[in-house]
């Protein structure tokens, strides 16, 4: 039997009860905002399970959002990993930069740069650096390989300039920049991923120390260089 209306039962007419609507659908946010909401719920997931773990649900869940909206968003979960990797990586070299510009010198902005990279807290952000390149080899895909390597780029740049501040300071002597630079980096990506592994076992102490020999030995202070200059050539 079809329900009546209510102008046939002399019934004032109400409103319909208004359909629930998911907390994140209230307000409505301009899409830059939502997707970095989403980030942001992806990047400790992707920190503690790993990113071949961490599916599209898993990030609706997280973000308390509908799988429609991630899906809307972004095209794959390797997507949001390059957002989520660009944020991470924006605060953590952020971090690091504000603790070197606090330095006094160069070498002093060097070793405050060392000593942040290697402590309890950066097991995650190493982890997520390397799921964040072994995501390229996976699925390939020229955008995201071009975000890995304007990554990679501005580790590279940020190494580059605490070396040339403390050449700038009389305090280091570098005759080849560049090498030392990408000897550098390789040499903290190779402890960091000992670290997480422990095969064999590296602590924090030890691989502050092994990057710390590679800057005493390659930028000898000036004037240890002039004195080896002279002991060599008498």
């Amino acid at each position: 039997m079809a329900p009546h209306d209510p102008a046939d039962v002399g019934v004032k007419p109400t409103r319909a009860p208004r359909r629930a609507v998911a907390a994140a659908d209230r307000t409505r946010q301009p899409t830059e905002v939502r997707r970095r909401l989403i980030v942001e719920a992806a990047v400790p997931l992707i920190a503690e399970r790993g990113y071949g773990s961490v599916g599209v649900r898993d990030v609706a869940a997280a973000a308390g959002v509908s799988v429609g909206t991630v899906t809307y968003h972004f095209g794959s979960v390797q997507e949001i990993l390059s957002e989520a990797m660009v944020l991470h990586i924006e605060r953590y070299y952020a971090a690091l930069s504000d603790a070197a510009e606090q330095a006094t010198s160069g070498a002093e902005a060097l070793r405050l740069f060392i000593d942040a990279l290697f402590t309890e807290d950066t097991d995650r952000h190493w982890r997520l650096w390397f799921d964040y390149w072994g995501a390229g080899e996976q699925d390939p895909d020229q955008a995201f390989d071009r975000g890995q390597a304007a990554r990679y780029e501005a580790w590279h740049d940020q190494i580059r300039a605490l070396v040339e501040r403390g050449v700038a300071d009389g305090q280091f002597v570098c005759d080849d920049l560049d090498g030392f630079t990408v000897r550098f980096a390789a040499l903290a990506d190779g402890l960091a991923l000992q670290r997480l592994r422990q095969a064999p076992p590296l602590s924090t102490e030890e691989a502050r120390r092994h990057l710390n020999r590679i800057v005493e030995v390659e930028l000898a202070a000036a004037g240890h260089g002039q004195e080896r200059g002279r002991h060599l050539s008498s």
